[in-house]
C-alpha cells in the first residue's frame, strides 16, 4: 500500500477530539511512508489531516473541483493539487490514486464517498480496503445499520468483513495492510442471500 484516500468533514465538528483524531491519523499516515489523497481543502478535518501529514514531511495530493478552488478553500501547501471539473471527477481521481479508503467523521458528502467506494468493492470494481475511524463513537449508528442490513438480508454476510472499523488510526491501518477482499457480489434468484 502506497497511498490512502481520506474522506472527512470540511468542518471541525462539535468537539476538539475530531481535529485531534484527524491530526493523529495524518501523523500515522506520514510515519508509515504513505501518501495522503484527499479533497484538497484547507478547512475543517480535511485541512487538519493534510497539515499533520505535511508537518511530518509526508506527501499530500489534493483533488479539488474548480468551483471550490474559486471559493478560496484550496490548501496552498500541498505536495500536489489536481484541479478537476466536477465532484464526479474528484471521486474518480481519488479512487484511481488510492490503495485504500478511510473515513474520518463527516457529513453527507463523507457518507456518500464512503458508500460509493464500499459499493464498488462489493461489485468487484476494486479490491481495496474501506474503513471508518470511529472517533468519539461517531460511527456507532452506522455500524448498527450494517448489522440491520445483514439481519434483514439486504447485504450478504460475506461482505461484513469488508467494513473495517477501529478507534485507533494505527490499528486501522494495520488492518488495511492485512485486508483480503471477498469474492465478487452475486445475485441469487428466489433464494436467501448467503
Amino acid at each position: 500500500m502506497q497511498s490512502i484516500a481520506v474522506y472527512c468533514g470540511s468542518s471541525l465538528g462539535a468537539s476538539p477530539i475530531y481535529k485531534e483524531a484527524a491530526a493523529s491519523l495524518g501523523r500515522e499516515i506520514a510515519r508509515r511512508g504513505l501518501a495522503l489523497v484527499y479533497g484538497g481543502a484547507s478547512v475543517g478535518l480535511m485541512g487538519a489531516v493534510a497539515d499533520a501529514v505535511l508537518e511530518e514531511g509526508g506527501r499530500v495530493v489534493g483533488i479539488l473541483p474548480g468551483f471550490l478552488q474559486s471559493r478560496e478553500i484550496a490548501h496552498k501547501g500541498l505536495s500536489e493539487l489536481i484541479v478537476v471539473d466536477s465532484m464526479h471527477e474528484r471521486k474518480a481521481k481519488m479512487a484511481e490514486l488510492a490503495d485504500g479508503f478511510l473515513s474520518l467523521p463527516g457529513g453527507p458528502g463523507t457518507m456518500e464517498e464512503f458508500f460509493e467506494t464500499f459499493t464498488w468493492a462489493q461489485l468487484g470494481l476494486h479490491g481495496k480496503p474501506c474503513g471508518l475511524l470511529n472517533v468519539n463513537g461517531y460511527y456507532d449508528p452506522l455500524a448498527s445499520m450494517f448489522e440491520t442490513m445483514l439481519s434483514e438480508q439486504f447485504m450478504q454476510e460475506k461482505y461484513r468483513p469488508m467494513l473495517l472499523i477501529d478507534t485507533d488510526p494505527g490499528s486501522l491501518l494495520d488492518r488495511f495492510e492485512r485486508y483480503s477482499p471477498p469474492s465478487v457480489k452475486t445475485y441469487l434468484k428466489n433464494e436467501q442471500m448467503t
